[in-house]
């Protein structure tokens, strides 16, 4: 296969709307400093030689209105041109030298508009040779500030889009995430109720139902980013009480009240996965009864959420699972440095996996999507 020629970087550009205001804004300002500059220096001329030595104002009013066009096209010829590569310079110095050597025939023209003269002829090379320069020079430095604001705008530009896009791979990484929860979730939950269906058929019904409840919230926890606590738990619920029916007197749930504090928000399905560890962990090399709890605190402005559950005596820790690398990766994204977890043993016949997030309280338009003046969570 050829290989392809890398395409340059292309010239910054700004709109025709842009461009006509900033070349307007610096065309103003170049007329208004001439027209003072020739005024005070004509007082002096009259003061000393009582003559006229300088153009009236209107005269370089008349040329500077006559030369706009020819600035503008200048200014938009260059912009397209570019600087990139060196061989576009001589490019830029023609143009400005073309919008120099039109001045000096610019002013004349003003001067036959409103008195109906011409310049002596012996004049014309010196005042066409002092035009030029002034003209070049004053061309340059605009040509540098339209370069500058243009370069200034495509950086701007990419810097939004970077964030946007930044932004746009953070969510489908979250969402990704909360997706990879679903299916090991639904996958545990079928393989229950399969369990009971030729044994208890009106317990695997009522499973069923129970499950179609649990996929109804899981679909629209999966759906957002935060939920309410007491959600949160209404979710964690409906799991154990499946679980606890496949397994009966081998299980028991301790769930605390939060239902006074529904105004408090913490991210979706955050911790589906650690009561699934929980269950399926507590449950494994276990024969007597496994109590599985989850407890919720409040210190300062952050929240502790701490999943625990009993193990086999003396079972050593294995390596953390996907549930457990999810949840550490989804607090890592949606809250980096401040918020923390940790999961590990704790004494010889427990298991504790606790994470601890900033204090989320107040919620956007956005359903799910929660704002906290201040903070770096704010949509």
């Amino acid at each position: 296969m050829p290989l392809k020629r890398a395409v340059p970087n292309p010239p910054p550009q700004v709109s025709f709307k842009v461009l006509l205001l900033l070349a307007s804004a610096f065309w103003l300002f170049v007329t208004l400093t001439n027209v003072l500059y020739g005024y005070s220096m004509q007082i002096n001329a009259d003061r000393m030689y009582k003559a006229l030595i300088f153009i009236n104002w209107d005269e370089r009013v008349l040329q500077h209105l006559l030369l706009f066009p020819l600035l503008f096209a200048c200014f938009a010829a260059s912009l397209r041109a570019g600087w990139a590569p060196l061989t576009r310079i001589p490019v830029q110095i023609l143009l400005g030298g073309m919008f120099a050597s039109l001045a000096y025939f610019a002013m004349e023209l003003a001067e036959f508009l409103l008195w109906g003269v011409l310049m002596p002829r012996e004049t014309v090379g010196a005042l066409w040779a002092a035009s030029f320069v002034m003209f070049f020079m004053t061309y340059s430095f605009g040509i540098v500030l339209i370069t500058g604001f243009a370069y200034y705008q495509r950086l701007r530009n990419a810097e939004v889009r970077n964030s946007t896009l930044e932004q746009g791979w953070t969510n489908a990484r979250l969402a990704a995430l909360r997706m990879q929860l679903s299916p090991h979730t639904l996958f545990n939950l079928l393989h229950t109720i399969r369990a009971h269906i030729n044994k208890e058929p009106q317990m695997a019904r009522t499973m069923v139902v129970q499950l179609a409840d649990l996929l109804r919230r899981l679909l629209s926890a999966s759906q957002r980013e935060f939920t309410t606590l007491p959600q949160e738990l209404t979710f964690v619920r409906l799991y154990l009480q499946l679980q606890q029916r496949r397994f009966a007197e081998r299980l028991g749930i301790v769930l605390p009240d939060v239902e006074n504090h529904s105004d408090l928000w913490v991210p979706s399905l955050i911790l589906q996965p650690l009561v699934e560890n929980a269950v399926v962990h507590g449950l494994a090399g276990h024969e007597a009864t496994v109590l599985v709890r989850v407890e919720v605190e409040f210190h300062n402005e952050s929240v502790i959420l701490r999943v625990v559950n009993t193990i086999a005596k003396g079972r050593s820790a294995g390596p953390d699972g996907i549930g457990l690398n999810n949840v550490r990766e989804r607090l890592n994204v949606q809250f980096g440095g401040d918020a923390s977890f940790a999961a590990g043993p704790t004494g010889t016949e427990e298991w504790t996996a606790e994470m601890t997030i900033p204090t989320l309280r107040e919620l956007s338009s956005r359903q799910g999507v929660v704002n906290v003046p201040g903070s770096r969570w704010m949509s």
